[in-house]
């Protein structure tokens, strides 16, 4: 789903403290939706370790004490995720790095870009294995 025609309202919104014992929240909401939408057990897995490896870029950046806010959007058998945070270093992830690598393996699609004055946003889309086949 191209990120300008994302839903308006997202399936779930989810806002926590930038710190890594966390992201198991995310991980969970991540897999739920997409259980939800039929993905594959693959599908999910792979939506698990990018959401944590998406979100583990953004906390190690984070301006100490703010918060990581996701938002889920489930249409046509894909889940979007929009991760940001307030961040020191508002730079996106070199797209030649580990993290980018593991990213762009995992997704449908992911792109990072800068929000207001210090939010990163990393956006990532899985189209379930169903959705891909028809």
């Amino acid at each position: 789903m191209p990120y300008e025609t994302m839903p308006e309202r997202p399936a779930a919104e989810v806002t926590l403290p930038a710190a890594g014992e966390f992201l198991t929240v995310l991980r969970t909401t991540a897999a739920a939706l997409a259980a939800t939408a039929d993905f594959i057990i693959d599908d999910i897995e792979d939506l698990r370790i990018a959401i944590d490896e998406a979100c583990s870029v953004l906390i190690s950046r984070a301006i100490p004490g703010t918060d990581l806010h996701c938002r889920f959007f489930v249409d046509d058998g894909a889940l979007t995720i929009e991760a940001s945070a307030h961040v020191i270093d508002r730079r996106p992830p070199p797209r030649s790095g580990f993290a980018w690598m593991v990213l762009t393996s995992l997704t449908t699609s992911v792109d990072a870009h800068v929000r207001e004055p210090d939010e990163l946003v990393v956006t990532m889309t899985r189209a379930g294995s169903k959705a891909k086949a028809g």
